[in-house]
C-alpha cells in the first residue's frame, strides 16, 4: 500500500475535522465512559497499577490497547486533551487512508476503468459524522475502526499476489496474529472479525496450498495468544473470567431488553446509524454483495466488509441491544458498511449512465448521498456532539468538582457513573452500576439489596441522576439533598440533573 497525496489531504481533513468538533465544543468528551478511560490511564501512567481507584486493582477498561494510548500521553506530559483527540483524529484519518486502499483495490476488481473509487471511499469514511463523533469522543472506538479495515486490508493482500516462500507464510500469519491481537485489545468483539478473517482464508486459500493455509493460521493463532496473553491472565485473575467487569455489567443493564423479540431488537438498535448518508449507500451495500460472490473462491475475502457489518450488528442485537450514544457500540459497522455501499453504488452509478432516465437517477442519487454526508458533518452531527458535550460538562464534571471541594475524600460514596468523579475527585467508591464493584451485578434491579450494600458498606453519600437512585424513590427518607449541578440541557432533552445526598442512615435530614 503506497500513500499518496490524496492521504496527506485525508489525514488533514480528519484533523481538521475532529479539532471542529472539539473545539466548537469546548474540549470535553461527550461520554462520562471517556473519563474511565482518563483515570485508568493516568493512575496506569502515574502509578503503575491498572486500577480506577488507586491501590484498587479493576478490571473495568473495555479496551486495554487503548488505556496504554492515553497513558502513554500522560507518561509524556502532554496535556491529554489534546493527546486524547490526536488520537482520534489520526485514527480517523488512518481508516480513511485504508478506507481508499480498499476502495480503489475492490474497485479495480469489480469495476475496472473506473477512477476515484478509492478516493471517493476515503472522503466519504472521513465525512461520516458518527465516525467524526468517535475521533473526538475519547473513547476507544476510533482505534477500532481503524484496525478492522486493518486487519481486513491486510488480508486483501493476498489476492491475487504471488505464491510465498513457506517461511513467508508463517512470518505473515504471526504479523498478522498480532495485529488480530491488538484488534481485539482494542475491543473485545474484535475476535468476531479475526474468526471471520480465518474462516475466509480457510475457504479462499488465495494462492496458498492446504499446507500454506494451515501453517499460516497457526502462526496466526501463537501471535494472537501471545499478544492477548497478559491481559487474558489479568482479568481471569481479577474477575475470575476472560473478560473486564463491564461485560458483565452491560449484559444485566441490557437485560429487560433482551426480553423483546429479537426482530425489535435489531431495529431498535440500527435505527442511529440510519442518521446519515450511510442510509443511501444501502441499495450499493446490496449490490456489492451479489458482485462480490462473482469472484467465486475469492469471494469470501471480498465479502468480509458485508459479513462484518451484518455480523456485529446480530451481535450486539443478541446480547448487548443498547442505541446509547447514537449507536456508538455498531458504529464500527460503519466503515465497511461505507466502503462496499461506495463500491456498490459506483457499480450501478457506471451502468445508470447508459440511459437518459439512468443519468438523472443516479446524479441525483449521488447528489443527495454527497449532500447528507456534508450536511450531517457540519451542522447535525456537530449539533449533536456539542450538546451531548454540554450534558456531560453540566451534570457528571459539575457534581464531581463539587464533590472533590466540598466532600471529605475518605468518605465512601455510592456512585452510578463514575467517570467524571475517578477523575476529578479521585476516591472510595461504591459503584452501584457495578463496573468497578462487581458484586453489584446481581442485585442491579434490587433496589432494597442495592440500599442494603450501601448500608453494609458505610456509604455516606449517594451521587445518581433521578432515574439511578434505587428503588427510584426520590422520597426516600434517607436521602438528604445537598447539591443539584442545575444544568439546562439535561432536563429539556429529557433527563435529570446530577444530585448528591448526604445519606441519613436514621431517616433523619
Amino acid at each position: 500500500m503506497r500513500l499518496r497525496w490524496i492521504d496527506l489531504i485525508l489525514l488533514l481533513a480528519a484533523l481538521a475535522l475532529v479539532a471542529l468538533y472539539t473545539v466548537s465544543a469546548g474540549g470535553g468528551f461527550p461520554l462520562d465512559d471517556s473519563w474511565i478511560h482518563q483515570t485508568y490511564a493516568r493512575n496506569l501512567a502515574l502509578t503503575g497499577q491498572w486500577a480506577f481507584v488507586p491501590n484498587v486493582p479493576s478490571a473495568a477498561s473495555t479496551s486495554p490497547l487503548y488505556t496504554v494510548m492515553l497513558a502513554l500521553g500522560y507518561a509524556l506530559g502532554v496535556p491529554f486533551a489534546l493527546w486524547t483527540h490526536g488520537i482520534g483524529a489520526l485514527a480517523l484519518g488512518g481508516t480513511a487512508v485504508i478506507g481508499r486502499w480498499m476502495g480503489m483495490r475492490a474497485g479495480a476488481m469489480f469495476i475496472p476503468g473506473m477512477k476515484g473509487i478509492g478516493t471517493l471511499s476515503g472522503l466519504t469514511l472521513v465525512l461520516a459524522w458518527h465516525l467524526i463523533w468517535s475521533g473526538a469522543s475519547g473513547m476507544e472506538t476510533a482505534i477500532f475502526c481503524l484496525l478492522i479495515l486493518g486487519c481486513t486490508a491486510y488480508v486483501w493482500r493476498w489476492i491475487d499476489s504471488a505464491r510465498p516462500l513457506f517461511g513467508l507464510v508463517i512470518i505473515d500469519g504471526a504479523l498478522f496474529g498480532v495485529l488480530a491481537g491488538l484488534l481485539t485489545l482494542a475491543r473485545p468483539e474484535g475476535a468476531l472479525l479475526v474468526a471471520l478473517i480465518g474462516a475466509a482464508m480457510l475457504i479462499a486459500r488465495p494462492n496458498l496450498t492446504w499446507r500454506g493455509v494451515i501453517l499460516w493460521g497457526a502462526a496466526g493463532g501463537v501471535g494472537f495468544l501471545i499478544t492477548l496473553a497478559p491481559y487474558l491472565a489479568f482479568n481471569l485473575s481479577m474477575t475470575g473470567g476472560l473478560l473486564p467487569n463491564t461485560a458483565a455489567a452491560k449484559q444485566a443493564w441490557a437485560a429487560p431488553l433482551l426480553a423483546m423479540d429479537y426482530t425489535w431488537r435489531l431495529q431498535f438498535l440500527i435505527e442511529p446509524l440510519f442518521a446519515g448518508g450511510q442510509i443511501l449507500l444501502l441499495p450499493g451495500l446490496l449490490v456489492y454483495t451479489v458482485i462480490a460472490f462473482t469472484s467465486r473462491r475469492t469471494a469470501a475475502l471480498w465479502l468480509l466488509p458485508v459479513i462484518w457489518t451484518l455480523a456485529l450488528i446480530a451481535l450486539y442485537a443478541a446480547r448487548l441491544p443498547l442505541p446509547f450514544q447514537h449507536g456508538r457500540y455498531i458504529i464500527p459497522a460503519l466503515p465497511t458498511w461505507i466502503i462496499a455501499g461506495v463500491i456498490g453504488s459506483a457499480w450501478l452509478y457506471q451502468r445508470a449512465l447508459r440511459s437518459l432516465i439512468g443519468r438523472v437517477l443516479a446524479r441525483t442519487l449521488a447528489g443527495s448521498t454527497a449532500a447528507l454526508f456534508v450536511t450531517f458533518a457540519f451542522t447535525l452531527g456537530l449539533s449533536a456532539y456539542r450538546q451531548d458535550v454540554a450534558i456531560i460538562d453540566q451534570e457528571m464534571v459539575t457534581a464531581a468538582r463539587w464533590v472533590r471541594d466540598h466532600l471529605a475524600p475518605d468518605d465512601l460514596l455510592a456512585v452510578h457513573d463514575i467517570g467524571a468523579l475517578g477523575y476529578f475527585a479521585p476516591r472510595p467508591i461504591l459503584d452501584i452500576a457495578g463496573l468497578v464493584t462487581p458484586e453489584v451485578i446481581p442485585i442491579l434491579f434490587d433496589g432494597d439489596a442495592v440500599w442494603a450494600l450501601m448500608e453494609e458498606r458505610g456509604a455516606a453519600y449517594l451521587m445518581a441522576l433521578d432515574d439511578q437512585v434505587p428503588n427510584d424513590d426520590l422520597s426516600d427518607p434517607r436521602l438528604c439533598l445537598i447539591f443539584n449541578t442545575g444544568g439546562a440541557l439535561a432536563p429539556v432533552s429529557g433527563g435529570s440533573n446530577m444530585k448528591v445526598y448526604r445519606i441519613a442512615w436514621d431517616r433523619s435530614c
